[in-house]
C-alpha cells in the first residue's frame, strides 16, 4: 500500500501532521480539535458545507471557511478559536435556531440533538434572530417514518444516506431560497413514493425532523383494553439497547432487557430467534426443493421488509425469486395467535403481539394484507429498539440494576445459535446453511461456522460450497446499492448462484433504522474510531451469544420440532404454508393521495 503523505499544519499556534486529503475538520481532530459541528457523528455522509456551523479562518482562504469541506494544504494555519470564528460559528448556529421548531421537551430526540448539542459548544443565544418560519411540511401517512421540517436545518445528511446506502435518492431539496425543504419529490408523503420505509434516513438527521413513527400509545391502549398483550424481541435489540443506559456499544444485555419487558407489564416475553429457528427450517426446505425439484433460482431470502419494498417497487419482475416465508417475527406472531392460542385457551382477537425490532420497516410490514390469517394480523404493534428504551426510562426503572431475566420457555422458549445470528448480514445465509448442510450429508457439520459469508460491511461477499455432491453458490448483501448488482444480474440471465441473502440496512439487523443513534458526542468512554466500528460491535455481540449456545442449528430445536409434531406437521406442509408464508406484488413507484 503506498504511504499516505503527511501535511505539516498548525492550529491554534500548535504544530501539527495530517494526512494529506484530509478536510480541516477531519485533520483538527485527528490533532485533539473538536471544531463544532452538525457533520462530525454522521456515519460518513458529507453535507457539503451547508450549515455553516464550523467556521474557522485559514491562510490562504478568503475569509472564514466550512473546515468539513475545505482540504488542509502544507504549512496552512487553521483559527479555531480567534474571536472571529467564535462568533461566527455561534451566528451561524443561532441562524438555525431561528428557524427551528424548538420545542424540545416534545421532541423524541431530546438528549440526543446535535443541533442543541453545537448550540450549547458555541454558545448561542435564544432569539438572537426573529422574523418568519419557513412554511411548515408534516408528513404522518407512513406507518414507519414520520417527517416534520419544523425541525429541519437542510444539512443534507438524510438526502446523502438514502443515496449512499441504496442509490434510490428518495429524498431531496424542494423549492429556492427561504422556502427550501426537504422531501420525497413533489412533497409526497413516504407513503406515496417508493420509499422502502428502512429509516436509514432516521438513523443520520441531527435533529428530530425524521423520526419513527411511535406505536407506544397502542400499546398502552392495549393494556387498558385488558388484552393479552405479548412481546417479543429479535436479536438485534440485545446488542444495541444497552446502549441507551450508558452501556459500551457490542455490550449484550439480554437478560436485564427481559425483566425490564417483564416490569412493564407484558403477559409473555419471547426471543424471537424461535422465529428465526423456524423460518430456516421453511426456507431450508424450500431452497431445496427448488434445487432438487428445478425450481426458480437463485433463491432470495424475504426476512427484510426494506429489501422486500425495495423488490415490489423495483423488481417486479423477479419477485418469483424472493423466497415465500414471512419474517421471523411475522412467523412467531403467527404462531401465537394459532398454537399458542389454542395451548392456553385464549381466543386469537384478545391476543396482542408488540414486535421489540430493529427495523422502522417492521412498522410497514406488520400492515400488509398478506401478513393477516383470517383477517387476524399476525403482528399488532411494532417498536424499534429506541421506543422500548423510551418505554423503560417513563416508567422509572433503573435498567443497570436489573437481575437477569430469563425468557418464557412455554412451548416457544426455546432458541439456538443459528436464530441469533439472524441480525447480522450474512447470518441468515450461515443460519440456513448449517441446515441444509445436515439435510444433504445426514449429519451434522463438524466445524459448524460458515466463515466464508460473514462480514459487517455493506457489499457483497460470495461463496461457492459443495456439500455432498451438490454445488451451492451463496452471496449475501445489504444495502439496496450492493443488491441492485446481484438482481441486475439476475434479470439479464446472467446470476451463477443458488441462494442470496438481501438484508435492506447496510451491515443488517444490527444498523438497522430503529436502533440507538450513534454519535459519538454523546457516548462516553468509547474508542476513537467508534464510527468505523459500531456495527462490527454489535456483530461480535450476536456471534458471541452464537457461540455459547448448546445447540447451534435450527433443525435441533426442540420446541420447533415439538410445534412440527403437534400442529404444523411438516416443513411447507399445507398448514405451514397457510401461517408461515406469504406472498408479493409489483407495485408502482408512485402513488396519488
Amino acid at each position: 500500500m503506498k504511504d499516505v503523505k503527511k501535511i505539516n499544519i498548525t492550529i491554534d499556534g500548535v504544530a501539527c501532521q495530517a494526512d494529506e486529503g484530509m478536510t480541516i475538520l477531519e485533520a483538527a481532530r485527528l490533532c485533539g480539535f473538536e471544531i463544532p459541528s452538525l457533520c462530525t457523528f454522521n456515519h460518513g455522509e458529507c453535507n457539503q458545507g451547508s450549515c455553516r456551523v464550523c467556521l474557522v479562518e485559514a491562510t490562504g482562504a478568503r475569509g472564514l471557511v466550512a473546515s468539513c469541506v475545505y482540504p488542509i494544504s502544507e504549512g496552512m494555519e487553521i483559527k479555531i478559536s480567534s474571536p472571529k470564528a467564535l462568533e461566527a460559528r455561534r451566528e451561524s448556529v443561532e441562524l438555525l435556531l431561528s428557524n427551528h421548531n424548538r420545542n424540545c421537551q416534545q421532541c423524541d430526540k431530546n438528549g440526543k440533538c446535535e443541533l442543541l448539542y453545537v448550540a450549547q459548544q458555541t454558545g448561542a443565544r435564544d432569539d438572537a434572530f426573529a422574523g418568519e418560519h419557513t412554511p411548515v411540511h408534516i408528513d404522518r401517512l407512513a406507518p414507519s417514518i414520520v417527517r416534520d421540517t419544523s425541525k429541519c436545518v437542510l444539512c443534507g445528511r438524510c438526502i446523502a444516506r438514502c443515496q449512499n446506502a441504496h442509490g434510490i435518492g428518495i429524498l431531496g431539496f424542494e423549492n429556492r431560497g427561504f422556502n427550501t425543504f426537504v422531501s420525497p419529490a413533489e412533497d409526497r408523503s413516504f407513503a406515496n413514493s417508493p420509499c422502502i420505509q428502512c429509516g436509514q434516513c432516521v438513523n443520520v438527521c441531527p435533529t428530530g425532523a425524521l423520526m419513527e413513527h411511535s406505536e407506544i400509545d397502542k400499546i398502552d391502549a392495549a393494556f387498558k383494553a385488558g388484552k393479552c398483550v405479548i412481546a417479543q424481541a429479535a436479536p438485534a435489540v440485545r446488542a444495541a439497547l444497552g446502549e441507551e443506559f450508558g452501556y459500551k456499544i457490542g455490550t449484550p444485555v439480554t437478560g436485564k432487557m427481559i425483566s425490564a419487558m417483564r416490569r412493564l407489564g407484558f403477559k409473555r416475553v419471547y426471543d424471537v430467534n424461535f422465529g428465526a429457528d423456524l423460518t430456516i427450517m421453511e426456507e431450508g426446505t424450500e431452497l431445496l426443493g427448488r434445487i432438487q425439484n428445478g425450481g426458480t433460482l437463485p433463491m432470495i431470502t424475504s426476512c427484510s421488509p426494506g429489501w422486500i419494498n425495495y423488490a415490489e417497487y423495483n423488481y417486479g419482475d423477479l419477485l418469483d425469486h424472493l423466497s415465500s416465508c414471512k419474517s421471523p417475527h411475522q412467523m412467531q406472531g403467527a404462531v401465537i395467535k394459532s398454537y399458542w392460542a389454542e395451548q392456553n385457551g385464549i381466543d386469537p382477537k384478545d391476543i396482542f403481539v408488540v414486535s421489540v425490532m430493529p427495523c422502522t420497516a417492521k412498522k410497514f410490514e406488520k400492515e400488509r394484507e398478506q401478513e393477516k390469517v383470517n383477517g387476524i394480523p399476525d403482528v399488532d404493534a411494532v417498536i424499534t429498539t429506541r421506543e422500548l428504551a423510551r418505554m423503560i426510562k417513563r416508567s422509572g426503572i433503573m435498567f443497570n440494576r436489573l437481575p437477569d431475566g430469563e425468557w418464557d420457555s412455554d412451548i416457544m422458549g426455546d432458541y439456538t445459535g443459528a436464530g441469533v445470528i439472524f441480525g447480522v448480514t450474512g447470518g441468515v445465509m450461515e443460519a440456513a446453511l448449517r441446515t441444509v448442510y445436515f439435510k444433504l450429508t445426514g449429519h451434522e457439520k463438524e466445524d459448524i461456522e460458515f466463515t466464508e459469508v460473514r462480514g459487517h460491511d455493506a457489499g457483497i461477499r460470495e461463496a461457492s460450497l459443495d456439500i455432498n455432491g451438490v454445488k451451492i453458490n451463496v452471496a449475501i448483501a445489504s444495502g439496496m446499492r450492493s443488491a441492485k448488482i446481484l438482481l441486475d444480474d439476475i434479470r439479464a440471465g446472467k446470476s451463477k448462484y443458488h441462494f442470496i441473502e438481501i438484508m435492506g440496512c447496510p451491515g443488517g439487523c444490527i444498523n438497522g433504522g430503529g436502533q440507538p443513534f450513534v454519535r459519538s458526542c454523546f457516548l462516553e468512554n468509547e474508542d476513537d474510531d467508534i464510527m468505523e466500528t459500531y456495527k462490527e460491535k454489535r456483530a461480535q455481540a450476536l456471534y458471541s451469544e452464537d457461540e455459547r449456545q448448546t445447540i447451534r442449528q435450527s433443525h435441533n430445536n426442540v420446541q420447533v420440532q415439538k410445534l412440527y409434531e403437534e400442529f404444523l406437521g411438516e416443513p411447507n406442509s399445507h398448514k405451514a404454508h397457510e401461517l408461515l408464508h406469504t406472498s408479493y406484488a409489483a407495485r408502482e413507484r408512485f402513488s396519488d393521495l
